[in-house]
């Protein structure tokens, strides 16, 4: 069939490992959620926000419900949350979050990813002072008074309401941003004004960038490919300049 039909196969292939990632991922979340306030949606906000996550990857609703099942059960695993914050290659300073139902498996994977890419792992807290805690909601944006919201939102903290239009979709959407303490403020307002809640997390935002060149940021991409790659691991946080 010939080499465009193997372009295709493969970009295929890695379409779908990336969303059994994100799947793997939300799940986890799903199931950390469950075992923290039970199943109930209505009466868990985090359930709430996990489920409405996993919708934003595409995570079918048959999976949603097996996850929320499968944590449920008795027997099943539990997962622990755990961030490690150590430098990479060029002194750049990283925090790996996971969620992990071993974190021996997971310390050592961390740091051997560090230690591949010329970087090291620190000790626990050792970069909290170098990033800011935010929260970040993004919801729907069609018929969305901005000045209005923002007025509304500053009584539950936010810091910042902006509008944007989507390239890919061509949709309207509006993210509002507050302190990382405010999240269940944010999360409660939006849900009291019934507004279409698309997604929402918590961001590492660095008080200061580091600037690379392109060789640097190269060797950099290897180091946080494979964060990525790894089941493990939720987010990662970096402060380079431009990426």
């Amino acid at each position: 069939m010939g080499r465009a039909f193997e372009y295709r196969k493969h970009r295929k292939f890695a379409r779908w490992a990336k969303m059994a990632k994100a799947f793997t991922k939300a799940g986890r979340e799903i199931a950390m959620a469950v075992k923290e306030s039970g199943p109930e949606i209505d009466y868990n906000p985090r359930l709430r926000l996990a489920v409405q996550n996993a919708k934003a990857v595409n995570m079918p609703k048959d999976r949603i419900d097996a996850a929320i099942k499968r944590a449920s059960e008795k027997d099943s695993g539990d997962y622990e949350e755990v961030t490690y914050q150590g430098y990479g290659p060029h002194g750049v300073a990283i925090i790996v979050d996971c969620a992990t139902d071993n974190t021996t498996r997971t310390v050592a994977n961390v740091r051997s990813y560090f230690n591949k890419y010329g970087g090291s792992l620190g000790k626990t807290g050792s970069l909290d002072y170098m990033f800011d805690k935010k929260c970040v909601f993004k919801i729907s944006g069609e018929e969305v008074d901005v000045e209005e919201l923002e007025l509304e939102m500053i009584d539950y903290g936010a810091e910042e309401v902006e509008k944007y239009i989507d390239e890919e979709d061509e949709k309207e959407y509006v993210m509002i941003y507050a302190d990382f303490t405010d999240f269940g403020n944010i999360q409660k307002a939006i849900e009291e004004m019934k507004f279409e809640l698309i997604e929402a997390q918590y961001e590492k935002n660095p008080m200061n960038t580091v600037k690379l060149d392109e060789e640097q940021q190269a060797d950099l991409e290897k180091l946080l490919e494979k964060f990525d790659d790894d089941e493990d691991v939720l987010n990662v946080f970096h402060n380079i300049e431009g990426m």
